[in-house]
């Protein structure tokens, strides 16, 4: 059990004090989340997840960030009533946080030191530069809706790049194998 990961401290959107003992024993599905990204979208898909597996002790856990083009300036409780009227989201959301850079949240330097790689960034990394966008030096996460699965015990299993769909086989065949 990697206990270290559940007592890292943080914030519900609303503000509460929290951190993630209450997903202890979940195959946790954590993705950094923007509301004015071209993959905002994907919020209806992983609301759809969460519903899909959340009986069988799965979750989705949302933590805004502006780290990427400014994509989400809302303050917690814009960026909360977004997702409640745009896609009826019902996953656990947390206060908006830095994902990348010298400033990063301590959780996402635990998730990143715990797995360095993500998957099929390549593919993202030369679609960010034909938009001009220079991509983070890796292990860094590469853009909003980059996805990072944890196992029941706590253990980063595997990174999916942002554009990963919250459909994606690969996704679902190992949520489901986890479950």
């Amino acid at each position: 059990m990697n206990d270290a990961l559940y007592d890292i401290p943080l914030q519900q959107i609303d503000g509460t004090a929290t951190n993630l003992r209450p997903h202890q024993g979940k195959v946790m599905l954590i993705v950094n989340v923007a509301s004015k990204c071209g993959l905002t979208p994907q919020y209806a898909g992983l609301e759809a997840l969460h519903e899909r597996y959340t009986e069988r002790g799965f979750t989705v856990l949302g933590f805004p960030a502006n780290d990427f083009a400014g994509q989400e300036p809302g303050s917690n409780a814009e960026i909360a009533s977004f997702c409640t009227s745009n896609f009826g989201i019902r996953f656990p959301l947390y206060s908006k946080i830095v994902v990348t850079g010298e400033a990063r949240h301590p959780l996402y330097s635990h998730l990143i030191a715990a797995h360095p790689d993500t998957e099929a960034r390549a593919v993202m990394e030369e679609q960010l530069r034909g938009y001009g966008i220079e991509p983070t030096p890796r292990p860094e996460v590469l853009w909003n809706f980059e996805k990072i699965l944890v196992d029941r015990n706590g253990q980063v299993v595997r990174r999916f790049a942002p554009d990963t769909k919250p459909d994606a086989e690969a996704l679902i065949t190992t949520i489901e194998g986890l479950l």
